[in-house]
C-alpha cells in the first residue's frame, strides 16, 4: 500500500502562503494539457482585468478554475480521494475546458 503523501507533497508555501500542489499522480500528458488551459485562463483574465471586460474576466476565471480543479489543487484534496476518482476528475476537467473552446473551425 502506498505511503500517505507529507506536507511537502501536499503544499507550496511561498511568502508565507500555503497553495496545495499539483496531483503527483495525474499522468504527465494529461497535467502538461490541463496547465495549457491553466497558462491560457491566467493569460485572459490579465487581458480581461486590462480591458475591463467582465464577461472575459469570467469566462477566464472558469478556465482557471476548471483546471486547478483537474489538477487537484481546488476540490477535494487529492490525497483523500481514490486514485481513479483524481484521474476521472482530471479528464472530466479537460473534457470541460474542451468544450469552453467550442468546434474547431474547418
Amino acid at each position: 500500500m502506498p505511503s500517505e503523501p507529507d506536507d511537502d507533497e501536499r503544499w507550496l508555501v511561498l511568502d508565507g502562503r500555503r497553495w496545495r500542489r499539483t496531483d503527483p499522480t495525474l499522468p504527465q500528458e494529461l497535467v502538461a494539457q490541463l496547465r495549457s488551459h491553466l497558462g491560457r485562463g491566467r493569460s485572459a483574465v490579465r487581458v480581461a482585468k486590462r480591458t475591463g471586460d467582465e464577461e472575459a474576466l469570467s469566462a477566464a476565471r472558469r478556465r482557471v478554475g476548471i483546471a486547478k480543479h483537474g489538477l487537484g489543487e481546488r476540490g477535494p484534496r487529492w490525497w483523500e480521494s481514490d486514485e481513479a476518482d483524481r484521474l476521472e476528475r482530471a479528464r472530466a476537467a479537460l473534457r470541460d475546458l474542451a468544450g469552453l473552446d467550442g468546434p474547431l473551425p474547418r
